[in-house]
């Protein structure tokens, strides 16, 4: 997570968007100061799945909707996944018109004590990224 870089504000996590009559919650949700705009982080326990691609793409085009104000720019969305096929993910996002990356994860035990606080810990993120599949 620290290997986002600066400029992210932390918005929340499991943050809960209506779309149509259900309501979805969005793992992780950014704003990002200099780029002025929202960033939705999706978080899979598991490989790479093109389904995975229109998720995300739900989320962007929600957020866009209904948090984007008129002054920022269109919301980026991230995938962070155990690992991934790049022919598939090549696939996957050349049919999707929405500004996506798809990385995969490290986990990692060491955190700043500032970060501590801010951010959900290692074992928040592992038990979600659990729940997810």
């Amino acid at each position: 997570m620290l290997e986002l870089g600066q400029g992210f504000a932390y918005v929340g996590r499991q943050v809960p968007i209506k779309i149509g009559k259900k309501e979805r919650f969005i793992d992780l949700l950014f704003y990002h100061l200099d780029l002025r705009c929202y960033v939705v982080i999706e978080l899979k326990a598991g490989e790479f799945e093109a389904e995975h691609t229109g998720k995300l793409g739900l989320y962007i085009s929600a957020i866009n909707h209904q948090r984007k104000k008129e002054t920022d720019t269109p919301t980026i969305g991230l995938l962070i996944c155990k690992t991934k096929d790049s022919i598939e993910v090549e696939y996957s996002l050349e049919s999707s018109n929405q500004p996506i990356g798809i990385s995969e994860y490290q986990l990692s035990k060491v955190l700043p004590d500032n970060y501590k606080s801010a951010l959900p810990s290692i074992e928040e993120i592992e038990a979600q990224l659990k729940n997810d599949n």
